[in-house]
């Protein structure tokens, strides 16, 4: 049978949370034949994570299939579940992570019926839902308020978004070609390069849906999590990578065509920046905070437009604030939107 989505799960060392992740995908589509689950065993050590995803693919052939690769990283493993994939579409859910069971539903019906009617939409787009252990509470990120809902559309279509709102791989469902033709620059042995995969396919993608469900399900609170902030801090030189992958994948000025999605890239790059900029601070390196302005140097020389636009606007500005009392604001400012967004 023809697949219609492929789901990519990377897992290094996950032994111990995959299956819930494995689980609902299975249950959520009730076991559909159209669906396939790519586990990747990016080179686990320490426990049996490939030999669980064996015997998934055991007890299911016809959807799940076992990868294993020598250890890459997260982008080498979105990369070789990309590989493997066979489905129309294809999206990442990563291991300690799962999906809502109605909400998946809801996208596999409208994928079929896109595919049975021969209809091209290159990106879905559905919400997702930050899960605190510590608290047990919830904090759904939707775009009702930027993207037109029950309808085909282009970017020059697309609303404003906030500075809490930006497109995450966790809300991305991409025909698979999009992301073949072309390529996904993910970057070996690093981590945040879901920035990269949110962000450089944007411009090869025409026609976009909207489907308003709560559909992915991102766990927080893990204390070896990599958006946990001592994990953060102690792997800037991973975000001074991704930020220089995105700086170089386009000069957005000349390369993107709509105004819109202009716009919301220079805004996404402008957050990735800032977010750089924090935790270098945040960073004990005695070299973090040459590494950044050797960054921002780089940008100048790259793109003065785009350096301008992420450098000298507001979230720029106060991120980069000058002397010591700047850096403390800063950090200041960082910390009160963690409360409000509860992103880590």
């Amino acid at each position: 049978m023809q697949k219609i989505l492929s789901f990519g799960i990377p897992c290094y060392n996950s032994s111990s949370y995959m299956d819930h992740c494995i689980s609902s995908i299975l249950e959520g589509s009730g076991y559909a034949d159209d669906v396939q689950i790519v586990v990747v065993d990016d080179g686990s050590a320490k426990d049996d994570t490939l030999a669980k995803a064996q015997s998934w693919q055991e007890r299911y052939p016809g959807i799940v299939k076992a990868v294993h690769q020598e250890n890459g990283g997260h982008g080498a493993a979105v990369l070789k579940a990309l590989e493997h994939a066979e489905g129309t579409y294809f999206k990442v859910v990563d291991s300690d992570d799962w999906v809502d069971g109605p909400s998946l539903q809801a996208l596999l019906a409208k994928l079929r019926g896109f595919v049975a009617d021969d209809t091209r939409v290159d990106l879905v787009i559905s919400n997702y839902v930050y899960e605190h252990v510590e608290d047990g509470k919830q904090n759904a990120v939707d775009y009702s308020f930027a993207l037109p809902k029950d309808k085909i559309f282009t970017w020059d279509q697309i609303g404003h978004f906030s500075m809490s709102q930006y497109l995450l791989m966790h809300s991305l469902c991409y025909r698979r070609d999009i992301l073949l033709d072309g390529g996904v620059p993910m970057i070996a042995h690093t981590f945040y390069v879901d920035n990269i995969y949110a962000y450089v396919p944007l411009p090869r993608c025409k026609t976009l849906y909207y489907l308003d469900v709560n559909l992915y399900r991102y766990f927080i609170g893990r204390d070896d999590q990599s958006v946990n902030e001592e994990v953060l801090t102690s792997r800037i030189d991973h975000y001074w990578r991704v930020s220089r992958k995105m700086m170089e994948a386009y000069h957005l000025y000349d390369d993107v065509r709509s105004p819109k999605l202009r716009s919301y890239m220079l805004g996404y790059f402008t957050i990735v920046m800032a977010i750089t900029s924090v935790f270098s601070k945040l960073s004990d390196r005695p070299d973090a905070m040459d590494e950044l302005d050797r960054l921002w140097k780089e940008l100048k020389e790259y793109d003065p437009r785009m350096y301008r636009h992420a450098r000298h606007g507001l979230v720029g500005t106060a991120t980069n604030l000058p002397t010591e009392a700047g850096e403390k604001v800063t950090i200041g400012l960082y910390r009160v939107a963690q409360k409000l967004v509860k992103f880590n």
